[in-house]
């Protein structure tokens, strides 16, 4: 099956109010926001309840960050929306490094193919 989603999920510390700030963030990256203006990404917070391993997630912000494809050129621009959304976390970690005190949290941005 192809990849119709990428899933983001923050640890280490994370904050709801991280999840939010990077939701938003990358709803604003000019490709991204195309893709939701055209119906073809959606971007969505959702319940994380497992690490990255398959193990119960300890207590965290708990919310992971799905943008899923729609339609049929959903494999097709899978790549493209991969990379982006790589790009779109490392300008947020460093944006708000700057803007913020401390480390921002870890990011995991990871293909995932159940994207409903």
């Amino acid at each position: 099956m192809a990849n119709t989603a990428v899933r983001v999920r923050l640890t280490r510390g994370a904050s709801e109010g991280d999840v939010a700030a990077l939701k938003a963030w990358l709803e604003r990256e000019r490709k991204l926001e195309a893709l939701r203006s055209s119906g073809e990404l959606e971007i969505q917070e959702r319940a994380g309840t497992q690490d990255g391993q398959g193990q119960a997630r300890p207590m965290g912000a708990g919310l992971d960050i799905m943008l899923v494809l729609i339609g049929a050129a959903a494999p097709k621009l899978f790549d493209e929306v991969y990379e982006q959304v790589k790009s779109g976390v490392r300008a947020w970690r460093e944006n708000r490094r700057d803007v913020e005190n401390g480390e921002p949290p870890e990011v995991e941005v990871a293909p995932d193919g159940d994207g409903r």
